[in-house]
């Protein structure tokens, strides 16, 4: 319910899939590493050992600012003109 990428009927809805998963990989990623649970009273990447502390959104951002974007996969359509037509 957090995450209003998945809802068309929002401002927010990507449409494109590279804008999507982006935002969902660093939604996952804060959720996961910044985000202390009550129940846990840490993230859960520290519950299970995955990281160290709990990470602040500025380490979230280090860590995603070096890496190169994705480049668009580019789709090569290739259509056949038939000659004629139905009779």
């Amino acid at each position: 319910m957090t995450q209003k990428r998945f809802a068309q009927l929002t401002n927010g809805f990507s449409k494109k899939l590279t804008n999507h998963a982006a935002a969902v990989s660093l939604y996952v990623a804060h959720y996961n590493l910044c985000r202390v649970r009550e129940s846990l009273t840490t993230t859960p990447a520290v519950a299970i050992g995955v990281a160290d502390r709990v990470w602040t959104l500025g380490d979230l951002i280090d860590a995603v600012l070096p890496l190169e974007p994705n480049k668009p996969v580019r789709v090569k359509r290739n259509f056949r003109v038939i000659e004629g037509g139905r009779s």
